[in-house]
Order: structure tokens, then sequence, then C-alpha cells
């Protein structure tokens, strides 16, 4: 009984990190002007590798990556 619970846990842990890099995916990908679903196809597809393709993929001109850098500033700092 010991080794299905163990089982059980690594599998809760491993859903954590296959939809936090599906997060993380969806938040690059819409940061660097493309679709937000985009980013959460890639996620949920390929875990943490589609996080590390967002980040090399190249972000459009217009986007809130070219104009704030790739992490937002504080909303209330001066």
């Amino acid at each position: 009984m010991t080794v299905i619970a163990l089982i059980g846990a690594k599998a809760l842990w491993l859903t954590y990190i296959w939809l936090a890099s599906a997060i993380v995916a969806s938040w690059i990908a819409e940061r660097k002007g493309y679709a937000e679903r985009a980013g959460l196809a890639a996620g949920l597809l390929l875990s943490a590798l589609g996080v590390i393709i967002w980040l090399l993929w190249p972000a459009r001109a217009d986007s809130r990556w070219k104009r704030e850098g790739a992490l937002p500033r504080r909303r209330g700092s001066t």
C-alpha cells in the first residue's frame, strides 16, 4: 500500500508542474504579442519545454515584452 501512495504523490507534483508550465507559457506568449491560447497549447502539450520555446521565440515589435521588458514593473513603485 505504501508504493501506491508514493506514486500518487509524485503524480500530484507532476500535475502541478504541468499546469504551472502551461500558465507560464500562456503568460509569456501573451506578453510577446501572440495569442494566449498558443502559449497555453504549447505549455499543455510540451510541458516545461513549451516555456523554453516561448522564451526563445522572438517578440513582436508592438508587444509589451518589447515596451516594458521581460518582467513587468510593479504598479505602485516609484
